[in-house]
């Protein structure tokens, strides 16, 4: 049986003929990170050799891919990284603008960053001078797909401990027979014996909606492991030790505040760090995160420089040295190893900044931010109550994600629905006048319709929700959120613009105008044309065709001359 067979995804066409065009459209590349007594860690192999990494890239891979030397980590410890591609590298094999353009905007192909997952083997090995094997397998992606690809480590990496360079070969390959991820289908992927079935996310899906289920219109053997989900971490994990400061970390994270994650590990710090910027979903967290970051970092003293306001960025940490050096931070999460209390993980203690001062300080949030809405205790207490009822994790994760999708959404709706009152009637989009502009936002009109469809429509929390949509307004995530917005509305005036153009009587309109006017009329239509392609706007069926019909057989009816001119043009 075909494992391919039935998975829904087209072959493009740049698939046949682009070297590695399958592998990548789901990795950049897989490296192999070792220890090395002369150089320290060093990049022992990058696969498909092709692959053209900057000595800064291979360098801050190199750094990022074991943990930090006080994780003190033994044996197999799976992390993920996120880091800064050079300027002016080519930014992909091939274009993914039909990915982005149906992806949900938290899953769309990163153009600027790279995200690294790591599974790191630490073991004693007499062999070896310093007396430990310690290697990394590392895959670099574009996509922040971090449950499928820490679950395809997993598989990948014991077997690669074993038998080296020509077993990662082997999976390279198979990767490359991949369909391609097309947003909205579920698809097999064959992988050293297994089949992982994964369903990519869409933008058309409804938000928290049902897990992935097996499909079984295929008979595939083996029967395929199914991934409930690409991407997500699992939150309750993650929080189990901050419950009761979940709505601070919430509002944190919405207003794009700057936040160091200390850890006792790079996994907790990796894992905490993609937890909160995720929290916000489904609201893009527009500012910079590192899930694991080091002293070695690139960006090191770009972060770290107390001459100006610490940036909008959340990172996290192991390493103690960053306590002295994030001192001047306004918000510090200091993470231990988890402990019970009782039946329960004990919960850590907002603390003032000022006794972030040794390197034993206890866990806790440091700092002196004061929430604008009021705790929810009900989720708390449920959530609670849950772990005293040995509940799974998975479960009281289902319940904290549905919870702050709910907060997020209760916040984001007043905005969506003003956003929608600035779109110009559909009436007034005619076929002879440039398509009118959205009218600006105003942020005093917006906080006037709160009164009636703020979000106490949706949401029992109390306290001020006008001050924390104030606060919003500054922060990186309103500016990505509004241009985001805005761009797809533009897009929507185009398209409407076009169909409307093609609904009009072109030809009549052309029978008293001189040749300069059909000329000018021609060469619009095509500029018209050429930016839909470019942007792949969503027009009806038909449209596009019609008009280029019509522009052929316009320049058909001119002069020789001119059909000359145009048609070279």
């Amino acid at each position: 049986m075909d494992p391919f067979e039935g998975s829904a995804s087209p072959r493009h066409e740049e698939g046949s003929c682009c070297p590695w065009a399958r592998f990548s459209s789901w990795l950049e590349c897989v490296c192999v990170v070792t220890f090395d007594l002369e150089l320290g860690q060093a990049i022992e192999l990058v696969y498909p050799q092709d692959v053209r990494l900057t000595e800064k890239e291979k360098s801050s891979i190199c750094y990022l891919s074991f943990p930090d030397s006080y994780s003190g980590c033994l044996g197999d410890t799976q992390f993920s990284f996120r880091l800064r591609q050079s300027v002016g590298r080519r930014t992909s094999r091939f274009t993914d603008d039909a990915y982005n353009r149906d992806a949900p905007i938290t899953l769309q192909r990163e153009t600027s960053h790279f995200f690294g997952f790591v599974y790191f083997r630490q073991v004693k090995d007499v062999s070896v001078k310093r007396g430990y094997f310690q290697k990394s397998l590392v895959l670099v992606s574009r996509f922040p797909y971090t449950h499928l690809f820490q679950s395809l480590l997993h598989i990948i990496a014991p077997e690669f401990f074993e038998k080296l360079e020509p077993c990662l070969e082997a999976v390279c390959n198979e990767i490359d027979q991949w369909p391609l991820p097309v947003p909205g289908l579920t698809l097999n992927l064959p992988l050293m014996g297994a089949v992982l079935q994964v369903r990519i996310p869409s933008k058309s899906d409804k938000p928290g909606g049902s897990p992935v289920r097996q499909t079984t219109r295929e008979n595939l053997l083996p029967a395929p492991t199914v991934l409930p989900t690409i991407h997500e971490v699992d939150l309750f994990k993650c929080f189990q030790s901050v419950l009761v400061h979940l709505q601070m970390l919430w509002e944190l994270m919405l207003l794009g505040e700057p936040v160091v994650v200390m850890a006792p590990s790079p996994t907790v710090s990796s894992e905490t760090v993609l937890a909160l910027v995720g929290a916000i979903t489904p609201l893009k967290f527009c500012c910079d995160f590192r899930p694991y970051f080091t002293i070695h970092d690139s960006e090191f003293r770009e972060y770290t420089t107390r001459t100006q306001a610490p940036p909008n960025v959340v990172l996290g940490v192991t390493n103690p040295f960053f306590i002295k050096t994030f001192q001047t931070w306004p918000h510090i999460v200091r993470l231990g190893e988890i402990r019970m209390a009782g039946d329960l993980p004990k919960q850590v203690k907002v603390k003032k900044l000022s006794k972030l001062k040794t390197l034993d300080t206890k866990p806790g949030i440091y700092t002196s931010y004061r929430t604008f809405l009021h705790k929810d205790k009900i989720l708390i207490k449920r959530l609670l109550k849950g772990f005293q009822r040995r509940r799974p994790s998975e479960v009281q994760s289902v319940i904290l994600r549905r919870h702050l999708l709910e907060l997020t959404q209760s916040f984001i709706i007043p905005l969506e629905r003003y956003m929608a009152s600035l779109m110009p009637l559909q009436r007034s989009v005619t076929p002879w006048k440039t398509p009118p502009h959205i009218r600006p936002f105003s942020q005093d009109e917006f906080m006037a319709t709160l009164g009636h469809t703020g979000p106490q429509l949706t949401s029992v929390l109390k306290g001020d929700w006008v001050g924390l949509y104030r606060k919003f307004f500054r922060s990186p995530n309103f500016d990505g959120w509004y241009r985001h917005r805005h761009k797809e509305m533009t897009q929507k005036l185009e398209s409407l613009h076009l169909e409307v153009i093609c609904d009009a009587d072109l030809l009549g309109w052309t029978r008293d105008k001189s040749e300069v006017e059909i000329v000018d009329l021609i060469l619009k239509l095509r500029e018209k044309l050429n930016k839909a392609r470019r942007q792949q706007l969503q027009v009806k069926d038909g449209v596009m065709d019609k008009l280029d019909g019509f522009i052929k057989s316009t320049i058909g009816s001119l002069p020789e001359d001119l059909q000359t001119v145009l048609s070279s043009r």
